[in-house]
C-alpha cells in the first residue's frame, strides 16, 4: 500500500497512525510527528500522542528548526553523525502553511531522494488534513493555544484561510486578534483565467458582527457561483444586508477581479478598505473612487473601475473594524502609520509582510483599532521556479529566519 492510499483510507482522526505505519514501511522511519501552527501563527503545536518528544517541543515559530522550516518553507535534514538523521518538512497546501512535518529516519536512508519523497508526503498530508478537518476536531484543537471566542470560531468556520498562491500570483493574509475577531469577510476564488478577492472591514466586535460578515459573505459567494460580474455580486450582498438589518449594519467591502493572462484589475470599491501598491522602490496609496458600503441603502448601484498591475507589483490591502482606520487623521500623510509600515515590511515576502504589517500598525501610538486584517498580493506574471532541500550536520549554523 502506497503512502497516499494509507491517508486516504485512514480515519481522519487517524490519519498520523496511517502515516507512520507508512512511513516505517517505505522509508524505514523510526517516529513522525506533526506540528501544527496555531491560529495566532506564533507557535508550532504537536498532535497528541508524540513519538519523539525531544524533536517536537510545542515551541515559539520563530525558533528551533521546525520553526525556521515553517517560515522559510524549505525542508531540512539534520544529520548528528549518529544512526538517524531528521527530516523537517512543510506541510503546506498552495500557499497555506499548516505546519511542519517531523520523520527521524535511519542516517543510511537520509538521502536526498529520501527528502524529496518525503516532501512529496508532507504535501499530501496538507490535502488530507483539510479533508479530515471536516470530520474531526482533533487537528482544530491542536491549534489553540486558548479558547477561541464564539465569534472566532464562526469566522475562522467561514473564511478561505490565509494564503492562495498560483503561477501568477502569491496571496497571504493575516488578521488580529485572531481568538476573538470575528467581523471581517475575506474570500477568493481562482479559475482558468481569473482570480476573485473581496475584502471587507470589520462589521464591529463580537457575535453580532460574525453574523453580518457571514451573511455578507455567503451572498457574495451565492453571487459568484451563480456566474453573476462584480456589480452583480455587491448587488446581492448590498440586497442581503439591506433586507436584514435595514440599514443598520452596512460593511464597507472591496471586490477585485484579476486576468490572470494579463494583470488587468477590475474593481468595486463600495467604502472599502484602503489598497496600497508597491511598485519598484516606490509605495503609494491607490486612490478608488469610493462607493456606498453594501447594506447601507435599498437598490445601490455599483460600477466597476480598472486597474493594471505589472510583474513584480505588491498589493496591500488593510481592513479594520468599521469605523475605525490604522492610520487616524493623517492616513493620507506621505509618512503616515501605513505608508511606515509597509514600507519597514516591504523586503519581506509576502507570507510575512501581512503579519508584520499588523503588528507595526498595532504598535503605532495613539488610537489602534480593535480588529486589523491585512492581505498581500503579489503579481508575478508568470510561473517561478522553487528550490531543493537544505541539508546541515549538528555543530552548523542554522540558516536566518525570514523574520521581519
Amino acid at each position: 500500500m502506497t503512502v497516499e492510499s494509507a491517508l486516504r483510507g485512514a480515519a481522519p482522526h487517524l490519519l498520523l497512525d496511517s502515516l507512520r505505519v507508512s512511513l516505517a514501511r517505505h522509508y524505514a522511519a523510526s517516529s513522525a510527528d506533526l506540528l501544527l501552527i496555531d491560529y495566532g501563527l506564533t507557535s508550532l503545536r504537536p498532535v497528541e500522542p508524540v513519538q519523539t518528544p525531544a524533536a517536537v517541543r510545542h515551541g515559539p515559530v520563530d525558533t528551533g528548526p521546525a520553526g525556521r522550516v515553517f517560515r522559510t518553507q524549505q525542508p531540512y535534514l539534520f544529520r548528528d553523525d549518529g544512526p538517524t538523521a531528521t527530516a523537517y518538512l512543510p506541510v503546506t497546501v498552495r500557499g497555506d502553511r499548516f505546519g511542519v512535518l517531523v520523520v527521524v529516519l535511519p542516517a543510511g536512508r537520509a538521502t536526498p531522494e529520501a527528502t524529496d519523497g518525503l516532501g512529496h508526503v508532507a504535501e499530501m498530508l496538507g490535502h488530507a488534513l483539510r479533508v479530515a478537518d471536516r470530520h474531526t476536531d482533533l487537528y482544530r484543537r491542536t491549534r489553540r493555544t486558548r479558547a477561541l471566542s464564539v465569534a472566532g470560531e464562526i469566522q475562522w468556520d467561514t473564511l478561505p484561510g490565509r494564503a492562495c498562491t498560483g503561477p501568477a500570483f502569491d496571496l497571504h493574509a493575516y488578521w488580529e486578534p485572531a481568538y476573538t475577531s470575528g467581523g471581517h469577510v475575506l474570500d477568493w476564488s481562482v479559475t482558468e483565467d481569473e482570480l476573485q478577492v473581496v475584502v471587507a472591514n470589520g462589521a464591529g466586535p463580537g457575535t453580532p458582527a460574525a453574523l453580518v460578515s457571514t451573511l455578507a459573505l455567503s451572498a457574495i459567494r451565492n453571487a459568484r457561483r451563480a456566474g453573476l460580474d462584480l456589480v452583480g455580486q455587491a448587488s446581492l450582498t448590498d440586497q442581503a444586508l439591506y433586507g436584514q438589518y435595514r440599514g443598520k449594519s452596512p460593511l464597507a467591502a472591496l471586490l477585485l477581479g484579476f486576468a490572470l493572462a494579463t494583470g488587468d484589475l477590475e474593481v468595486v470599491d463600495a467604502g472599502s478598505p484602503t489598497v496600497w501598491r508597491t511598485r519598484g522602490a516606490v509605495t503609494e496609496r491607490i486612490e478608488l473612487d469610493r462607493q456606498l458600503p453594501l447594506g447601507m441603502f435599498e437598490d445601490t448601484v455599483y460600477a466597476t473601475q480598472r486597474l493594471s498591475l505589472l510583474p513584480g507589483d505588491r498589493l496591500v490591502i488593510v481592513a479594520c473594524d468599521r469605523d475605525e482606520s490604522p492610520t487616524g487623521r493623517d492616513d493620507e500623510a506621505p509618512e503616515g502609520p501605513v505608508l511606515r509600515a509597509l514600507t519597514r515590511t516591504s523586503h519581506l515576502s509576502c507570507a510575512d509582510a501581512p503579519g508584520a504589517v499588523v503588528r507595526a500598525l498595532r504598535e503605532t501610538p495613539g488610537d489602534v483599532p480593535d480588529a486589523v486584517l491585512v492581505l498581500c498580493l503579489d503579481w508575478r506574471g508568470h510561473e517561478a521556479g522553487g528550490s531543493g532541500a537544505v541539508t546541515h550536520r549538528a555543530g552548523d549554523p542554522l540558516p536566518p529566519p525570514a523574520l521581519g
